[in-house]
This record gives structure tokens, C-alpha cells and sequence, in this order.
């Protein structure tokens, strides 16, 4: 039987370069240790709140984005429900509800095994990714949370885009 090896690169901590995306964009961020960030960003409908964890062993830099919205216990339901329809849609990262402490969280991880380096492009395609997809979603969230809708209609509302100019 012939032997299996791994050859294990250490790659560049992708936090670095996140950060320098963060201070030029001038968001509020604060660098816990080398391998986490904190950043706070303003979107459309509500504040956002970015985690970045970079596990070297793994060569994994875990993502996730929190909603300014807690769930009441009441809601979970409707809310699951509308995780499932929302995350059937998503090409990349999905959704979760964090049942400790009821909120809504995007999440993604980048892998970057055998030495590869995040570049730029993608750690702003991961920025992006996630802002977009929470703005895009936020209000059927909402209408199910605040406005106790079913997840189909919420969802239905949320994906409804005008044309033109009032």
C-alpha cells in the first residue's frame, strides 16, 4: 500500500489583507488577535456586524455577518422556514439562525489549503457576496421577525423588484 503525505504550506493570514480592504473603506473594525476581526458596517436596512476568524490549521478563514435583529422564540419557526427557501437560492455562503442567542447570521468560509494566498479580489468578492446577499434578504427576515408573515409571502415581497422612477 503506498503512503499518503500531505506537504502543508503555512499561507499568508488572510486577516492582514481584510484589514487593509476594512481601513480603506474606513469601517469601524477592531483586531481582537491575529487571527480575528470584528467590523462594523451600515447598510441599507440595518447595521451589520462581520466576524473573521482565520484558522491556520485548517487554512480556513471562517466569515460570518450578523443582522442588527434578534429572533423571539415565537418566530423561530417561520424564520427556519424562511432559511430553508432563502438558502435554496444562495450560490455562495447561506444563512443560520444562532439559537443561543436568536440572530440571523450569513456565513461563509474561504479554504485556502496547500499554501494558497487569499488575493484581494476575493476577499472583496467575499465583502460583497455577504452585503449584497444581507440587503437582498434583510426585509423577508423582517417581515416574518416584526411583521409575523409566512416565509413564502415574506420571501415573495422581499424578492419583488420595481422598475423605473416614481
Amino acid at each position: 500500500m503506498s503512503e499518503i503525505t500531505i506537504e502543508s504550506a503555512a499561507a499568508t493570514n488572510p486577516i492582514d489583507l481584510l484589514e487593509e480592504i476594512v481601513q480603506a473603506n474606513e469601517w469601524a473594525h477592531d483586531r481582537a488577535s491575529d487571527e480575528e476581526m470584528v467590523v462594523e458596517v451600515s447598510g441599507r436596512w440595518c447595521d451589520y456586524r462581520m466576524f473573521f476568524l482565520w484558522q491556520q490549521h485548517t487554512s480556513a478563514l471562517h466569515f460570518s455577518c450578523g443582522f442588527d435583529m434578534k429572533v423571539p422564540k415565537g418566530r423561530r419557526g417561520g424564520v427556519y422556514e424562511l432559511l430553508a427557501a432563502v438558502n435554496e437560492k444562495m450560490w455562495i455562503g447561506h444563512f443560520d439562525l444562532w439559537t443561543q442567542d436568536g440572530l440571523i447570521m450569513y456565513r461563509h468560509a474561504l479554504v485556502l489549503a496547500g499554501g494558497v494566498e487569499a488575493s484581494s479580489r476575493q476577499c472583496e468578492a467575499l465583502l460583497g457576496t455577504a452585503l449584497d446577499a444581507c440587503e437582498r434578504y434583510f426585509p423577508a427576515f423582517q417581515f416574518v421577525v416584526w411583521a409575523g408573515k409566512p416565509a413564502r409571502e415574506a420571501l415573495d415581497a422581499a424578492m419583488f423588484e420595481t422598475q423605473g422612477q416614481a
